[in-house]
Order: structure tokens, then sequence, then C-alpha cells
């Protein structure tokens, strides 16, 4: 599965460390919003480096041929030192100096134009891990990808100077010989002085012999001083490589370990993504539901109170017509009344003229 969009990547470990989070959690949610969940998970999974590791990346990012160079001198350095090339060692040890020198001023200049305050630059960490990408090809890797996340250092033997081995054999030793036999220095005994043609004295002979065996003697020890000091260096040499590949196996145990937290870590972060996004989702949801409902209970709060001055007006209305049926009533009352009182005043004027008549 590829990975983030290089650009992005260079972008963002370009950024100072305090920048670098906000700039990332920014560059999730941009992905999110385009619903591209996988590179919103690999973007997510890019972790902040420190200071030191900053500053190196800084390096790698915007001066890519200085670092080239760096991993250039790292291969020949490890070359002379597989091939015991003392003389050649030293030489590269002499520019190693350099190029990390040169390499952590051009950090200091980078530094300045991203507004870091210079004295509280790590240097050191910076220095420490160029001099380990010089002695480790995968730290070297690391750094040229402009990538790291934390300074790193070199516990193997690296660039410890060895000596310049070399198996002897005795002839190997062995000067020329001159005048039939004799080693250069040995004392050459005169002709002529009686003792014929075996030349010289038995004394003079047993002499030269004595000194010859002396020689031989003394060159053996040497030799044997040298091969032992060259077995003893190549011992060392040997014990340091298994330390290192030891170590270097330790690493690589350590970083599958953190690889599988971080696999784990990633996915409990994607699933804690894709909750958040659905409560996220509901709760919006919730919120225009309840505005809907606050909507319809204002409306229903209006025509409530509309109803409730219907019903007074209509109740005041009802008692204003109650009112008046008590009133027609009443005049009913009294019409009937004066209508009863009518009528007998008539009965009895009739009864009056019935008996006049």
């Amino acid at each position: 599965m590829p990975g983030p969009p290089r650009e992005l990547v260079e972008r963002l470990y370009g950024l100072p460390p305090d920048r670098f989070v906000a700039a990332r959690d920014e560059a999730v949610a941009e992905a999110r919003r385009a619903g591209d969940r996988a590179a919103a998970r690999q973007i997510a999974g890019l972790r902040r480096p420190t200071v030191a590791a900053w500053l190196v990346n800084l390096l790698a990012l915007r001066r890519p041929e200085l670092v080239a160079d760096l991993v250039e001198l790292s291969g020949a350095l490890r070359s002379a030192q597989r091939e015991l090339r003392g003389p050649r060692l030293r030489e590269l040890s002499g520019q190693r100096r350099a190029v990390v020198a040169a390499l952590v001023a051009e950090v200091r200049k980078l530094a300045a134009a991203e507004g870091a305050p210079a004295g509280k630059l790590p240097l050191a960490e910076v220095e420490a891990t160029l001099n380990a990408a010089l002695s480790d090809a995968d730290v070297a890797e690391q750094v040229r990808s402009g990538r790291l996340l934390r300074a790193a250092s070199y516990a193997g033997f690296g660039e410890v100077p060895r000596p310049q081995l070399r198996l002897v054999t005795g002839g190997e030793e062995e000067e020329p010989a001159v005048d039939g036999g004799t080693r250069a220095g040995q004392a050459v005994p005169e002709r002529g002085t009686g003792a014929g043609a075996g030349g010289g004295t038995r004394a003079d002979r047993e002499a030269v012999g004595g000194s010859t065996r002396a020689d031989r003697e003394a060159a053996g020890r040497g030799t044997r001083a040298e091969r032992e000091a060259a077995a003893r260096a190549e011992r060392e040499a040997a014990r340091a490589e298994r330390a290192a590949a030891a170590e270097r196996a330790e690493r690589a145990r350590q970083r599958r370990a953190l690889e599988r937290e971080l696999a784990k870590a990633r996915t409990a972060l994607d699933r804690a993504g894709d909750e958040l996004t659905d409560a996220t989702t509901t709760e919006r949801e919730s919120a225009e539901a309840l505005a809907d409902i606050e909507a319809e209970l204002a409306e229903l709060e209006r025509r409530r109170a509309a109803a409730e001055q219907e019903l007074s007006r209509a109740k005041l209305a009802r008692r204003g017509a109650e009112r008046g049926v008590a009133a027609a009533r009443r005049r009913a009352g009294e019409v009937e009344g004066a209508l009863e009182e009518l009528a007998a005043e008539e009965g009895t004027d009739g009864d009056r003229a019935d008996r006049a008549d």
C-alpha cells in the first residue's frame, strides 16, 4: 500500500517539531473530508521528530547533495575498515572529521533560517547522528530519507582504527645472504689467516655460526610476535563484529516489536477516528432534530398564545351576551307583567260596561 504523498511528508518533516502535530492533524482532517480514510490513517501514523532529528531532516531535505556525499564517504570508510587499509583509513578519517564539521555548520545556518534559537540547538546530537551514519549503513539511509525521528549514536566498533595486519613467514623476514650464505651485518672472516679453504679458524666459524643461530632465533621470535599480534587483532575485530551484529539483531527485534505496537496503535486510532466521526454525525443530526423540535415548539407557543387571546375575547363576548340575555329576560318579564295588568284592567272595564247595560 503506497504511503502518504512524498510532498506532504517532506513538508511535515521540514517543519519545526512544535508545528508538526498541528500540520499533520490538519492533513488528516483534509484526507477525511475528501473521503480517503486510508490516506488519513497513513498520515496519522507519521510521528513527530525530536529537535535533533528535525535538524538532520532539514539538512537532508534542503541540502541533499551534502548528505549524498556523506553516504558516499561512509561507504568508503566501511570498505577501508573491511580491507584493513590503515593509510587509506587514516586519510578517510580526516575527511570524516572535516565533512561532519561542515555539515554541522550547515545545519546551524539552516536552523537560523527557520528562526530556531542558536543557543538551544542540540548540535552535539546532530554530530553524533552524522558520525553514526558514517559507520552504519542503516543510519545513513535513514538520514538520507529525511524522515529521522530521533538522534542516533553508534555503539559498534565502526571507525575504530585497526592495525594494518600482514602474515609474515620466517623466510620473508630473513635478509638476503652475502658471501656464501652470510647474513648482512655479520662479520666476515678475512681470508688468508690460516683457515685454508674453509675460511677463518674454528673459533671464528663457531662465532659466526652462533651469531647466525641467534639472529634466526630472534627473527623467529619477532615473526611469532607479529603473528600473535595479528591474531589478537583479528580476534578483537571478530569479537567487536559479533557484538555489533548482536546489537543490530537486538535493534531489529526492538524495531519489529515497536512496529507491531505501532500497527496496533494505528488500528486503535483508526477505530477511534471512525467512532469519533460517527459520534460527530449523530451529534449533528440530534442537534438538527432538536432545532426542528424547538422551532415547532415556538410555533405551537405562538398558536397557543393566539388561541388564548381568542378564548379571552370569546369569554368576554359570552359574558356580554349573557348580560344581554338577562336584560332581555327582565324586559320580557316586565312587558309580560304590563300586558297582564293591561289585560286585567280591560277585563274589569268590560264587566263594568256589561253591568251598566
